[in-house]
């Protein structure tokens, strides 16, 4: 094939990779909107709905140390179709499941294998692109998980909102598509990218005794740190829906009109995250001027988006849609209160703001990790890192439901949920001071990984036969 790793070729490789990405996530954004649905149907209550999403956070991060491991001694590709086709496999079987024993399973084995598409696909994806244009494409990358919690949620509550098991099918076949075409990717050599290794066969593979190397970049330790206290203040807003779901409850609507009015309004709220394009582009062109740039980016962002959060959870308003009515009439009614309703207006503007600020992490994490890692090297970091975000963010979908509980008594629904979101959204604060902290020891860190690759190149060079005359 002429087109094989020329532009055309790496240009839809790319674009696979986000494409799965997103996918990923629409099958763990589906349930949050369907935790009545489903919980009714199974005989259980939210809260073990809400544990089986707890769970499968855990257990995604856990699994994705080893494919992460698998990716980085191996050929990558297989790695990524099997995970890949195991998270298909759970995703449909909780389309099916008739009991909760058995959707929980269901999503323990979606959550394996989601594991592995993130950490392996990210290692790939940091190999495609120049570290010039890290934080730009990496803003795709991770804006494409964005979109796809989204698109979870709204493909939840809409198609979700008659039968909570026909948006878990639909999403198991869209993934098997996406598995046929990634098996025409490109497969990308590791260093792919890297100046320095140009026009070298980089063959380095991560070993068991790497892990102290890891950890003595100090960079790595506050990158990794701060997705705990940033995935606590993220996980809390999976909750989103059922805010907005109880807002349209105390406003007297019926309940499956309230999940199509939650699951609108928490898309829309959420829109603010395609600005994480923006903080890509910030973060790349400070950081041609210094090497600071994508750590300080990402702090300012984090820390000046809490209050904006905050006010979003207690402007008050009112919606006037037909209850009871189709789906396109609820959102077109939706749609129309955004321009009728000055404080749905406000708070759509409110969300999209904070969103934008918190979404200048995502690029600049995935970009720093690329940044100051040798390629064998970056999965397993992401995978660590991303361990810890599992560990962060199922603690702040965990412990916030616990949290509602107890505030119900002094605050009755829907004030309880905003009282607790905000609460939750402090958590970006030891966030911001982490990125500053990764900022003061990003220089040492990114000098001393390329001296190891020009000094790798170097040897190459010297044992690389001479052409012959």
């Amino acid at each position: 094939m002429s087109l094989r790793g020329g532009p055309a070729h790496r240009a839809y490789s790319v674009i696979v990779f986000v494409v799965l990405a997103s996918l990923d996530n629409v099958a763990i954004g589906l349930v949050p909107p369907l935790y009545g649905s489903i919980g009714r149907d199974l005989g259980v209550g939210e809260g073990r709905i809400a544990l089986a999403t707890t769970v499968m956070f855990l257990i995604s991060a856990v699994a994705a140390i080893g494919w992460a491991y698998a990716g980085d001694r191996t050929d990558r590709k297989p790695v990524l179709i099997a995970g890949t086709l195991i998270w298909v496999l759970g995703t449909a079987w909780s389309g099916l499941a008739g009991s909760y024993p058995s959707f929980l399973l269901s999503q323990v084995l979606a959550a394996i294998g989601l594991g592995g598409v993130a950490s392996v696909s990210f290692a790939v994806v940091s190999d495609l692109i120049s570290p010039r244009r890290r934080g730009l494409v990496m803003s795709f990358w991770g804006l494409s998980q964005g979109v796809g919690t989204l698109a979870g949620t709204l493909v939840g509550g809409l198609l979700g909102s008659s039968d909570w098991r026909r948006p878990f099918l639909i999403v198991a076949v869209a993934g098997v598509v996406a598995t046929v075409a990634y098996v025409l990717t490109y497969n990308v050599p590791r260093g792919d990218s890297q100046p320095e290794l140009e026009g070298v066969e980089y063959d380095e593979r991560i070993h068991r005794d790497d892990l102290p190397r890891i950890l003595a970049r100090r960079t790595n330790i506050w990158l990794i740190l701060q997705g705990f206290t940033a995935q606590i203040a993220f996980g809390s807003l999976v909750w989103l829906p059922v805010l907005f779901r109880a807002r349209a409850e105390d406003q007297g609507y019926s309940a499956a009109t309230a999940v199509i009015v939650g699951s609108v309004f928490a898309t829309l709220f959420q829109l603010g995250g395609a600005l994480s394009i923006l903080g890509g582009l910030v973060g790349d062109r400070l950081q041609r001027r210094t090497p600071r740039g994508r750590a300080l980016v990402a702090a300012v962002g984090v820390l000046a988006a809490v209050p904006f959060y905050v006010v979003l959870f207690f402007v008050p308003f009112r919606i006037d849609v037909p209850d009871g009515g189709s789906t396109g009439a609820v959102i077109r009614a939706i749609l129309r209160n955004v321009w009728t309703e000055p404080t749905v207006g406000l708070s759509l503007a409110t969300a999209i703001f904070a969103l934008a600020l918190t979404s200048a992490n995502s690029p600049n994490w995935f970009a720093l990790i690329a940044d100051v890692n040798p390629p064998e090297h970056r999965g397993t970091v992401y995978s660590l890192g991303n361990l810890v975000n599992g560990f962060g963010r199922a603690g702040g979908n965990a412990f916030i439901a616990v949290a509602f509980r107890g505030l119900s008594g002094a605050f009755p629904p829907p004030l309880n949920y905003a009282v607790g979101l905000a609460a939750f959204q402090l958590f970006f604060i030891p966030t911001g001071v982490m990125y500053w902290l990764a900022g003061r020891t990003v220089a040492r860190d990114m000098a001393d990984t390329h001296a190891a690759l020009a000094t790798y190149s170097a040897k190459a060079d010297e044992v690389r036969p001479a052409p012959t005359p």
